[in-house]
């Protein structure tokens, strides 16, 4: 007697489909599973067998293997247990293998046979494709997000047998009305007085999607510029949305009330989360990170300079292929990571303090700098000096200018490079920035300059002009040239650490 039931794991980011194949045959009772189960899966023989005894049914006295296909993947997770004691039933023919047909099963077993919800289940339910899918009523809203067939709600084991058995239609269960998103607002840019130069650098920041670092004494409002961010980024599509919200689904994050993320998410870590934590990984079960959680939205690094150099090189190679590639012994995952990161960090250790107060020495300064690689500076297009604002700006109390207004010019930017070149700014190719981003003969000078000086890399050279490219768009220059005040500017806001730290002690 066999059955093959389908279910679905969560493997990195990505969902996979898994059939569940079980043979009952005579012989001394037994239980084998095959197919590389981790312990987690291993153990839904006992949760199922529980559960089915728990619904009045008899755990078979026979032999039972189980195998998880394709055999040569790791299987983990709960999400199993529904399908192998469908599989069971259908196997001993309590269940006619009709009733089975067209249909998948992704649910954690409790032990009085209730149907629990498990984590990645808007992944697994895309994998899926067409099959009416049969999940606990508290997972009805990520369900329904990625399905393409019916979404069976069931509460427990005994309704689902009722339903297969054709003892009773499929129920229908109370569920909460889905809503569009959370409309939760973004902390206004208007807060922020004063800071016109730090202003400017992150509606450009938002239009052209360029990586930014702020540096500036404690209390100069770095972490408020970072914050209102995502307040300046449109709404994700329906396709970015859709991705966003599988890998916040299989990181077993809340989602919002209608279970789609559509706001650009923003991560803030602390500076003392590890290298897998910010990465991505784990020993036996491959999970996404700070860094694919931020995925379509903004990365913020607080106090940047005392994260481990070890955690902060482990963004260099994200930051360029925008993917995560995560290698253990046994397993291979790639995870999402196209984000923006920004990052603030002190002048100093002592924060800088009032003008002239510091008291760091330059040997004290050189060691904090350097925990900061060359080359992760070298990927940030802006590097901005914020400085304390004015008493009067403070005094005045007059807000400044809103985020509604900005975010309205930064989409339009983004408009005008999406119908240019098809992609944002940040993204160019060097081929395409000979088309797009020609240098006018004062700019060319300028930054010739700067590359013979040794300020300029070739990274640098390239980034320097998409800047310049979205200063330009901001500005609604549509011809393919960049003036040299527009790299001059982007050349003002790639400041060396050195001479950056150097003023925001000054400031």
């Amino acid at each position: 007697m066999f059955a093959s039931i389908a279910s679905a794991m969560v493997f990195g980011a990505e969902g996979y489909p898994i059939q569940v194949e079980v043979q009952v045959s005579k012989g001394l009772p037994g239980f084998k599973m095959v197919g590389r189960p981790d312990e987690t899966t291993r153990e839904a023989r006992d949760r199922a067998r529980a559960a089915l005894q728990s619904s009045g049914i008899d755990w078979p006295t026979a032999n039972i293997t189980v195998n998880l296909a394709p055999s040569s993947d790791r299987k983990s997770g709960s999400g199993l247990d529904l399908a192998l004691a469908i599989g069971v039933l259908v196997a001993i023919e309590m269940i006619p293998s009709e009733a089975v047909e067209g249909l998948a099963f992704v649910a954690e077993l409790g032990l009085d046979g209730s149907l629990r919800p498990v984590a990645g289940m808007v992944p697994m339910v895309g994998v899926l494709g067409e099959l009416d899918i049969v999940v606990p009523v508290a997972s009805a809203v990520e369900a329904r997000v990625a399905a393409l067939g019916n979404v069976r709600l069931i509460a427990n084991l005994s309704e689902l047998l009722d339903v297969l058995i054709a003892r009773a239609p499929w129920p229908v269960h109370v569920e909460p009305e889905p809503q569009a998103t959370s409309d939760t607002p973004h902390p206004d840019l208007a807060d922020v007085h004063g800071q016109p130069l730090a202003r400017h650098a992150l509606e450009i920041a938002a239009a052209g999607a360029h990586h930014t670092l702020f540096i500036g004494p404690p209390g100069s409002g770095k972490t408020m510029l970072a914050a209102r961010l995502p307040g300046l980024l449109p709404r994700l599509d329906r396709t970015h949305a859709l991705q966003a919200t599988m890998v916040h689904s299989a990181a077993g994050a809340v989602l919002p009330p209608g279970g789609l993320i559509q706001r650009p998410p923003y991560r803030a870590p602390h500076h003392t989360t590890s290298a897998i934590a910010l990465v991505g990984g784990g020993s036996h079960t491959l999970r996404p990170g700070e860094i694919s959680m931020s995925h379509c939205g903004v990365l913020f690094l607080d106090e940047l300079a005392e994260f481990a150099p070890s955690v902060l090189d482990g963004l260099r190679q994200p930051l360029e292929q925008r993917i995560v590639t995560v290698d253990r012994a046994n397993l291979h995952a790639v995870l999402p990571a196209d984000f923006l990161l920004v990052a603030a960090m002190n002048p100093c250790p002592c924060g800088g303090g009032p003008p002239g107060s510091c008291v760091c020495g330059d040997a004290v300064l050189h060691r904090y700098a350097r925990r900061v690689s060359g080359p992760l500076l070298d990927r940030f297009d802006l590097r901005v000096n914020v400085h304390r604002p004015a008493v009067d700006d403070l005094l005045a109390n007059e807000p400044g200018e809103s985020s509604s207004v900005v975010a309205a010019r930064v989409e339009t930017a983004r408009d005008l490079a999406w119908a240019r070149q098809g992609v944002l700014n940040s993204s160019l190719t060097a081929p395409q920035l000979e088309v797009v981003a020609r240098l006018d003969p004062g700019a060319q000078e300028h930054l010739r300059q700067e590359m013979e000086q040794g300020r300029l890399s070739g990274r640098g050279y390239h980034r320097v002009r998409r800047v310049a490219r979205t200063v330009a768009d901001l500005r609604h220059d549509e011809s393919d040239h960049v003036a040299e005040e527009d790299v001059a500017l982007a050349l003002r806001f790639r400041a060396s650490l050195a001479a950056a730290l150097r003023a925001g002690r000054a400031a």
